[in-house]
Formats: C-alpha cells, sequence, structure tokens
C-alpha cells in the first residue's frame, strides 16, 4: 500500500487533500507512475511505445490538476 510520502515522492509537492484523493483510489506504484510520466509530458512517448494509461492514472492526473488553469495534459 502507498504512503503519502510515495505519492509525493514521486509526483511532488501536492496539498494533503490531493494526496487524500489519490490514496483513497488505492492505486498501484504503476498508476502513480504512470501519472507522473503524463505529468511531466511523456504521455506521447507512452503512446508511441504502445503502453496505454490506465483510467487509474488518469484519475491520477485529474486530481492533481484540479484548481489549476487550462486542461489536463493528456
Amino acid at each position: 500500500m502507498l504512503s503519502q510520502q510515495d505519492v509525493r515522492r514521486i509526483l511532488g509537492r501536492l496539498e494533503d487533500a490531493k494526496v487524500t484523493k489519490i490514496l483513497e483510489l488505492a492505486p498501484e506504484l504503476s498508476d502513480v507512475e504512470s501519472a507522473a510520466m503524463c505529468l511531466s509530458g511523456n504521455h506521447d512517448v507512452m503512446a508511441k511505445s504502445a503502453h496505454h494509461t490506465s483510467a487509474l492514472a488518469e484519475a491520477i492526473v485529474e486530481i492533481v490538476c484540479l484548481g489549476e488553469e487550462g486542461p489536463a495534459p493528456r
């Protein structure tokens, strides 16, 4: 099971509420890592390598981007 520290280590500084929402999804490490790749702009690289982002990783991206201007990275 992932901890708050795990989520912050992978995704960076996040508000406590966002970390809590992410942990409530009960993600695997790979889901959080995939979300981090999407957030860093590597989604195109992942797609070209036939790696598909899970629905859980996409939900994590949406949580991280809540309250930010502009659309979430895809």
